[in-house]
């Protein structure tokens, strides 16, 4: 543990925030907590300005919860992402504040309600059928501090939709596009925006889409300078590194 940290903790006990015990049992539980079948970070906030979270993929409802609860007890935002309903309700049990959003399957508990992003972060997507994973990036940004906005169903096939919300895209600091089909849309939207566009390639699409991978490369080829790429279906991704960009 570093020792900034330490400050921190000694700082919250000046305030009163936490008491003596409280402050040695998370000096306990730093930089890690090890639960048997995983190894909880606590640490991670400290090091990179944001909390861990759980892909919920893969794990038992059990081993979602118990991570969740271990997380929670910090005080901080706690997000667990690609989360089923059964995953959702072993959560509930533990913290009934937790919510569940559909859209995006993702799980939710809100405990610091401070803004950390200077600006606004606006995720667009090209179709309806984007927008599970353009939650996604919603879901993981709101959870990280931002102000978000989003803007759906605004593709290319459709031009006029997007160009009617021009002002919407200026107004951010950073713009997430989430698109499938042959994935143009970012670059549209990055010779609109003087800001970092995010471009997310989304699995949705006829056989030659290949699952992403037509957009994928689509956007890997973007002629617009101010766009990066993450990978399919990555909303997760784009939301979290949207938040880092938007603290700077």
């Amino acid at each position: 543990m570093d020792a900034q940290s330490i400050k921190q903790l000694f700082d919250q006990v000046r305030a009163r925030k936490l008491s003596p015990d409280e402050a040695v049992a998370r000096l306990r539980h730093m930089p890690f907590e090890d639960l048997g079948f995983a190894k909880v970070d606590h640490h991670r906030a400290l090091r990179a300005g944001m909390p861990e979270v759980i892909l919920a993929k893969g794990k038992t409802p059990a081993q979602v919860a118990g991570i969740f609860a271990k997380l929670a007890k910090h005080g901080r935002n706690v997000l667990a992402t690609r989360a089923t309903k059964a995953q959702y309700a072993a959560v509930r049990k533990e913290l009934r504040k937790a919510e569940y959003r559909e859209l995006s399957g993702a799980i939710v508990l809100e405990q610091d309600t401070r803004k950390y992003g200077k600006g606004k972060i606006t995720v667009v997507s090209a179709g309806t059928s984007d927008i599970p994973v353009a939650e996604e990036a919603v879901v993981t940004a709101e959870v990280m501090g931002n102000d978000v906005e989003h803007l759906y169903d605004v593709g290319v096939a459709g031009i006029h939709r997007l160009l009617a919300n021009r002002k919407v895209l200026t107004e951010a600091r950073v713009v997430i596009v989430c698109a499938g089909m042959e994935g143009a849309l970012p670059s549209v939207v990055g010779g609109m925006v003087g800001v970092p566009v995010i471009a997310v390639p989304t699995s949705v699409g006829y056989g030659a889409s290949f699952e992403g991978l037509a957009a994928l490369l689509g956007m890997l080829n973007s002629c617009a300078s101010n766009v990066s790429v993450v990978n399919i279906d990555n909303g997760f991704g784009a939301g979290y590194v949207a938040s880092v960009i938007n603290r700077l």
